[in-house]
């Protein structure tokens, strides 16, 4: 089966569903989108995948969300997949892509609805 991880190894929940793939035959394609952040067209492709809105992806913990004012209204769904594309530590992770469906993975077990 072919899978397709967006990582973050800093992630305690990222290097668990990893791990999980792994440990189940599937070595899958490592995105590390803080080195290789996805397009604006690829991260559209994969929210619009998962079913949510931009703003679900969005980690509102991280200091540059409250800097940047994003729980603010007033951003588009654009603008926001615009602001994680420029500012990638703002997506929440990890997201796993397989044949089967695309979503984030928080917690990292959630991965194996995706392979079994």
């Amino acid at each position: 089966m072919h899978a397709t991880i967006f990582h973050n190894p800093a992630c305690s929940n990222s290097r668990s569903a990893l791990a999980l793939l792994r440990e189940r035959g599937i070595e899958p394609e490592v995105v590390e989108y803080l080195r290789t952040p996805p397009s604006v067209e690829r991260l559209t492709g994969l929210i619009a995948a998962m079913g949510i809105a931009p703003r679900e992806l969005l980690r509102s913990k991280e200091a540059l969300y409250a800097e940047l004012g994003l729980d603010g209204a007033q951003w588009t769904d654009a603008q926001l997949i615009a602001q994680m594309v420029q500012h990638p530590v703002l997506m929440n992770r990890p997201i796993v892509e397989t044949p089967r469906g695309t979503r984030l993975c928080r917690p990292g077990e959630l991965v194996l609805d995706l392979i079994a």
